[in-house]
């Protein structure tokens, strides 16, 4: 597939790949050196303004929830996305401009279970702007939508559709994105809409629409559902559940994706190191030792360990007194620790080493830590060279990041 960026206005071309099982969704900058990958998940996401934008060091992608969202209904759960350009293309801003290709190109079983996320206790989110979700259980993936706009071809909009593939297809694919013609000049300054015109875009001037009929009475709040669809996507798994939304924008639908995959995680948080087996292997005791249990673990790969803040951590006493607040360095010896666990597990007679961290880089604290927080902490591992280690970690609380570093250790006899 080919055509132009809608914010960009730069030329771009798609072609989708086949993916083994367990990939997930990836793009892939075939027009950059080395070809960088990008995942398709929530932790890459970096800009919400107008369309979701994702990235993965220096390469970036623009506008993914129109392609996203056919994926998503199309129930594909492994694929290659390689993208020659910065924006993925707007065809005539529809989601069956990805429909129509990907249905053609056909699907294959792989032979493993499909992740799937299923709503189990009801969930509410409000947003900025006065977006509002709630989603509950349900046996189906669907999601209710209502939409309020002051203008006379749009007004108040409400829409209940099931998330399946020929109901979206016939129901939601067909609906195209819509902007005011007022916000055009304002949009261009700020380096967006650069490439939308009338065909590819539904068009409002101040009594009624620009150029062409529309394809739905309510096709606005059915490309409101799509951008939901699509922005949920990021999950990577299925969703079972009914996804109530008012007045739903890119930003309010991730934070709402942030909060389903935070109740799904506290749902199966099974430990797999108690605090018992974690005093086995780490040296530390109160009151510096900072990790309560590991609860995901992939030796040599991939670990995820909790630290429960609570009032009673000594620190808080001058850290600050009437305002409690986490020091940033204790955060990142919590990270240091639970990446210490992943470590010892890569090494021989553990009992007999020690791990002392050489250095720190590109640490950044995106929110305060506060008594009452649980810091869920995600490391993977980048290089292991004989005693010395590279790791990548991030730290999140109620599924927003709140601390991310890359790290350096060495191994030690004691």
């Amino acid at each position: 597939m080919e055509g132009v960026g809608l914010h960009s206005g730069q030329p771009a071309r798609v072609r989708f790949r086949p993916a083994p099982a367990g990939l997930g969704v990836r793009f892939r900058r075939t027009d950059l050196d080395g070809s960088p990958e990008i995942p398709a998940t929530l932790d890459h996401v970096t800009s919400t303004d107008r369309g979701t934008s994702l990235a993965a060091g220096e390469a970036k992608v623009q506008t993914v929830e129109h392609l996203l969202a056919a994926v998503a209904a199309l129930e594909i759960d492994n694929l290659w996305i390689d993208l020659e350009g910065p924006e993925v293309p707007i065809g005539d801003g529809s989601f069956r401009f990805f429909l129509d290709v990907l249905s053609r190109a056909g699907t294959v079983a792989q032979g493993e279970p499909a992740t799937v996320l299923e709503v189990g206790t009801p969930i509410s989110v409000e947003a900025n702007g006065g977006a509002s979700y709630a989603a509950v259980p349900a046996p189906t993936y669907r999601i209710s939508a209502t939409i309020d706009f002051d203008h006379p071809r749009i007004g108040r909009q409400y829409g209940s559709f099931e998330i399946v593939p020929d109901r979206f297809g016939e129901e939601i694919a067909p609906a195209r994105t819509f902007g005011f013609l007022h916000e055009a000049e304002a949009l261009r300054a700020r380096n967006l809409a650069l490439g939308a015109t009338l065909e590819n875009a539904i068009v409002l001037d101040e009594t009624g629409i620009a150029s062409g009929e529309l394809r739905f009475a309510d096709e606005f709040v059915r490309h409101k559902v799509g951008d939901v669809v699509g922005d949920l996507a990021l999950l990577g798994a299925r969703i079972r559940g009914h996804v109530i939304a008012e007045r739903p924008s890119h930003a309010g639908n991730l934070k709402l994706a942030h909060a389903l995959r935070e109740a799904a995680k506290r749902s199966r948080v099974q430990p797999i190191v108690d605090i018992e087996k974690i005093m086995q292997y780490l040296p530390h005791r109160y009151p510096m030792l900072l990790v309560d249990r590991i609860v995901e673990f992939e030796a040599g790969k991939r670990i995820v360990g909790l630290k429960n803040v609570t009032i009673n951590e000594p620190f808080f006493q001058g850290h600050y007194p009437g305002h409690p607040v986490m020091p940033g360095v204790l955060i990142i010896e919590a990270m240091a620790q639970v990446g210490g666990l992943l470590l010892m597990e890569a090494v021989e007679n553990v009992e007999g080493k020690t791990i002392y961290f050489m250095a720190l880089d590109n640490v950044k604290w995106r929110r305060p830590v506060t008594p009452g927080d649980q810091i869920r902490f995600e490391l993977e591992m980048l290089q292991l060279r004989r005693h010395v280690c590279k790791m990548r970690g991030a730290g999140y609380v109620d599924g927003q990041l709140a601390v991310e570093a890359e790290l350096m250790a060495g191994i030690r006899d004691r």
